[in-house]
């Protein structure tokens, strides 16, 4: 599913591989991660991270697209197959400019109305989350919709960032980093895994440079 999302991105914003150096393949707590950087042409900032582990019985895909070069919401997704269930995850956070056009990302959400929500909880990032951001959690017969509904949301997505509006990198960057500041200070679900096994330092490398790319 991941090598198919980042066809999605490249047919549109052409991919350059970026070094992720010691964070390429990491193991922390009995899990496996490989992870990928990319420069979007035209786009931005794109990462992807999938780990596998307890003999397979756990398997996590993260996508993060960090718009540089116009002016859209951070984009995050996770899809997480675990003890049975299938949880998918997309959330987009507000570090624009100005608003944009999410209609086409609405109407994908609004097709997922009929599948499993999924409660997360409240964050202290949440007032920056975006009602267009979707989780749903089923089982094995719900893969199939899933996998289309992950489809549909990068592919509104991803025609979205086709017709926004150039904006100013460094600006951009600077509201991205106070969500990924934001998650270094107050923690989040990996963030809080990663901190543990790699502490403050590498955390904030990885978060920065590979995962968000605020700061290369």
């Amino acid at each position: 599913m991941m090598e198919q999302m980042l066809s999605q991105i490249g047919k549109t914003f052409p991919l350059q591989e970026l070094d992720a150096g010691e964070f390429k393949h990491l193991k922390v707590n009995g899990m496996k991660f490989t992870i990928r950087a990319f420069e979007a042409e035209g786009l931005g900032h794109v990462s992807t991270m999938q780990a596998k582990g307890f003999f397979g019985l756990m398997q996590m895909d993260t996508l993060i697209i960090n718009p540089k070069y116009v002016d859209l919401p951070l984009l995050s997704y996770d899809r997480v197959l675990a003890a049975g269930n299938d949880t998918l995850i997309f959330e987009l956070y507000d570090t624009q400019e100005s608003p944009c056009d999410l209609s086409a990302v609405d109407e994908v959400k609004q097709n997922a109305a009929t599948l499993p929500t999924h409660d997360l909880g409240e964050h202290w990032y949440d007032p920056i989350k975006l009602p267009q951001s979707l989780s749903v959690k089923g089982k094995k017969p719900h893969r199939i919709a899933f996998d289309q509904t992950a489809k549909d949301y990068l592919s509104a997505f991803l025609h979205s960032a086709a017709q926004a509006a150039p904006c100013n990198p460094a600006a951009k960057m600077d509201k991205a980093s106070v969500y990924v500041n934001g998650l270094l200070t107050h923690g989040g679900p990996s963030t809080d895994v990663f901190k543990k096994a790699l502490g403050d330092e590498k955390t904030t490398a990885l978060f920065r440079h590979i995962l968000f790319g605020t700061k290369i």
